[in-house]
């Protein structure tokens, strides 16, 4: 029987950029780090950032993701991360459930952040 989900995946070329980019200018908060994999968030479902090793993982790299952070002060951590030269798919905006916008890691997979 299935207790509970373990992590979702994002997958990319470059690992270092990644680390870079997850790490420093997202401020995930890092669980575990090994060769070809970072783990972020803990106490529940984690966020697996995996280097691309096979044709149809490479397939899975650069894409919307369907993953969406709550970030608190989003005002200011988005202009934080735009003086970074993090690309921004969708700029802040103000919506009917918030604010939301959409940045892209250095392999073009795509992460939504609202601010609730």
């Amino acid at each position: 029987m299935v207790e509970a989900m373990k992590n979702v995946v994002i997958f990319v070329r470059d690992f270092e950029a990644a680390k870079q980019f997850y790490k420093e200018r997202l401020k995930l908060p890092l669980v575990q780090e090994g060769m070809t994999m970072m783990e972020f968030f803990s106490g529940g479902t984690t966020l697996g950032v995996a280097l691309a090793l096979t044709e149809d993982a490479q397939a899975l790299a650069g894409r919307h993701t369907g993953i969406t952070l709550r970030v608190k002060e989003i005002d200011t951590f988005c202009r934080e991360l735009a003086e970074a030269g993090v690309r921004f798919d969708q700029p802040l905006e103000q919506s009917p459930w918030g604010k939301m916008a959409v940045v892209a890691d250095p392999d073009g997979n795509l992460l939504a952040m609202v601010d609730r």
